[in-house]
């Protein structure tokens, strides 16, 4: 990355008043350049705080719909528009109404890692990081989990009061990580321990040493007077972990642990998107109004 590039870009934010956030799994020349960097929770919290006029958000779409609803008078633009994450399309608003129609008292809700159409129809939005709290506030005793399966399963397995109905959506990444290939891991690095995402299938969270969100693996790591690390979500996180805690070592579970579009969010488009100042995330009046609902709900509910 060469400073002429940097340099064009810290201009450019001057001048066009733009704060740029980066989720972990994108490219760490990217994370080094945002002004936020964090998980998918911090950045929807930071999205309502900041004072520029505009947000150029370095992850996928997803993101960028929700640091919109929160902050309807700023215009957010993506990295990339092609960044989207699978996960998020992997349950319908008509799979929502026949599971409303099924179930009374009956609570949608729904991850964040979800489209702003899909949020339309929830209740209350989660991430991986407040979920947990989120969900436990809640008076409804029936639970329809959307989209993730995995992170559905990992909730109701400590609040068992509740009754969950699951999705079978799932992130493929997270998915691909196999218990096998964990325990291969931990036989090469028997001092390592395994800190895992929640949204893995559940045979690897019951054999993993910390189960908690990008940012609360981060934090584990390098509170821990451990010195080795099995990580087991996107292998972008590698950068911040090793910012943090240049003296420990991290290892993945043996495969490219990849998204591909979060990969997809590069130093070079950051300074195109900022140049032009596009693309930008425009939602629908109606999806506006009422998928912000949820994601604020959230916000309270998690405060």
């Amino acid at each position: 990355m060469n400073d002429e590039m940097i340099s064009r870009i810290k201009a450019l934010k001057e001048e066009k008043d733009v704060v740029i956030l980066a989720h972990y799994y994108v490219d760490g020349a990217v994370q080094e350049i945002a002004d936020y960097v964090g998980d998918s929770f911090y950045l929807a919290k930071v999205a309502t705080k900041v004072k520029e006029a505009n947000i150029l958000f370095g992850g996928v779409s997803f993101m960028g719909e929700s640091a919109k609803l929160l902050n309807p008078s700023k215009k957010v633009v993506m990295v990339d528009s092609l960044a989207d994450c699978p996960m998020a399309h992997m349950v319908t608003k008509e799979k929502i109404a026949e599971i409303r129609e099924k179930y009374d008292d009956l609570a949608v809700v729904c991850y964040v890692n979800s489209t702003a159409e899909i949020k339309s129809v929830s209740d209350v939005c989660v991430t991986s990081s407040n979920a947990l709290k989120v969900v436990s506030n809640i008076a409804e005793k029936n639970i329809f989990f959307v989209p993730d399966n995995n992170l559905g399963r990992y909730v109701a397995t400590k609040l068992p009061e509740k009754n969950f109905i699951f999705n079978d959506g799932f992130c493929h990444v997270h998915k691909s990580i196999a218990k096998e290939d964990v325990l291969k891991a931990k036989e090469a690095r028997p001092d390592a321990e395994v800190l895992t995402h929640p949204e893995c299938t559940m045979d690897v969270l019951e054999i993993s040493d910390f189960i908690g969100s990008t940012s609360e693996i981060i934090d584990y790591a390098t509170a821990s007077d451990k010195k080795e690390f099995i990580i087991c979500t996107e292998m972008g996180v590698f950068f911040e972990l090793m910012q943090k805690n240049p003296d420990k070592r991290f290892y993945s579970v043996g495969h490219r642990q990849f998204c591909p579009n979060m990969k997809l969010v590069t130093i070079d488009k950051v300074l195109d998107a900022l140049e032009k100042m596009d693309p930008e995330v425009v939602l629908p009046d109606d999806i506006m109004e009422s998928a912000k609902k949820p994601l604020e709900r959230m916000l309270e509910l998690a405060k």
